[in-house]
C-alpha cells in the first residue's frame, strides 16, 4: 500500500512540475511580444506622423502659393526723381534737395522704389551759377548723360516722376531719364517742386515724351515747404496719394 501511495504521489508531482513548466513559458512569450509591439511600428500610430504631415503640408503649400498671388495682382512702383542740394532758392543752402524730400514721403507711403536721376557732370551748388547752366541747357534742348539706368524699368507699373521746376520746365536730365525707356501701357505721375511757378507746363511735356503712357495729374509743393514745413508737406502728399487711389 505504501509502494501505491508513493507511485501516486510522483505522478502527482510530475502533472505539478509539467503545469508549473507550461505557465512560464506562455508568459515568456507574452513578455517578449510586448517589446514587439512597441517598435516603430507601434509607435507610428500614437505619433499620428503621416497625418501630422499632411496637415503640415497644406498650410505651407497655401502659404507659398499666396504671396505669388499678391505679387502677381500688386501693382510695382518706381519712384523717378531728379533733386539738387547746395544753395538752393529761399531755402539757403541744404544737404538734401527739395524734390528728394518729398520723394521720400511718396515712397515711404506706397512703398515704391526709388531711384535718383543723376548726371554724369553735377551742377554748381552754387544757386546763380545752377540757374545759368540750366537756362543755357534749356536753350539748347540739351540731353546732359545720366550715372545709372533703372533696373527692370519694364516691369514698374506706375512711375512717378519727381522735379524741381527750373524755367517753367523740367530740368533737361528729366527729358534724359523719358527717353531712355519705353513707357508703353504705364501710369505716369508727376510731381514737382517750385516757388511760385507750380507745375507750369510739363504734364503736357511728359505726355508728349511718354507715348502712350498714362499721365495723371500732378502735385506741386513749394521747395521752402519741403524744407521747412514737413508736416505740411507729408500732409498734402498723403491727401493727393488718397485722392488719386494708390493709398486707402
Amino acid at each position: 500500500m505504501k509502494k501505491i501511495f508513493t507511485a501516486l504521489l510522483a505522478v502527482m508531482m510530475l502533472f505539478t512540475l509539467a503545469a508549473c513548466g507550461s505557465t512560464n513559458t506562455g508568459g515568456e512569450s507574452a513578455s517578449t511580444s510586448t517589446p514587439q509591439s512597441s517598435t516603430p511600428e507601434s509607435t507610428a500610430a500614437p505619433d499620428s506622423t503621416p497625418s501630422e504631415s499632411t496637415e503640415t503640408s497644406q498650410p505651407s503649400e497655401s502659404e507659398d502659393i499666396q504671396p505669388a498671388e499678391e505679387e502677381s495682382d500688386s501693382t510695382r512702383i518706381l519712384i523717378a526723381y531728379f533733386s539738387r542740394a547746395g544753395e538752393n532758392y529761399n531755402v539757403g543752402v541744404i544737404e538734401k534737395g527739395n524734390t528728394a524730400i518729398i520723394a521720400e514721403m511718396i515712397g515711404e507711403q506706397t512703398g515704391g522704389d526709388l531711384f535718383h536721376i543723376e548726371t554724369v557732370t553735377p551742377y554748381p551748388e552754387n544757386y546763380r551759377e545752377c540757374t545759368n547752366v540750366a537756362q543755357q541747357e534749356l536753350r539748347d534742348n540739351a540731353r546732359p548723360e545720366l550715372k545709372a539706368t533703372v533696373d527692370n524699368f519694364e516691369d514698374y507699373d506706375v512711375v512717378f516722376l519727381g522735379y524741381p521746376n527750373w524755367w517753367g520746365d523740367m530740368p533737361m536730365a528729366v527729358y534724359t531719364f523719358l527717353e531712355s525707356y519705353d513707357f508703353s501701357g504705364k501710369t505716369v505721375v508727376p510731381f514737382a517742386t517750385h516757388e511760385g511757378s507750380g507745375l507750369a507746363s510739363t504734364e503736357s511735356s511728359i505726355a508728349s515724351a511718354c507715348s502712350g503712357a498714362e499721365v495723371l495729374g500732378g502735385l506741386a509743393i513749394r521747395g521752402s515747404v519741403a524744407q521747412n514745413s514737413q508736416a505740411e508737406a507729408n500732409e498734402s502728399v498723403v491727401n493727393w496719394l488718397r485722392e488719386a487711389g494708390f493709398i486707402d
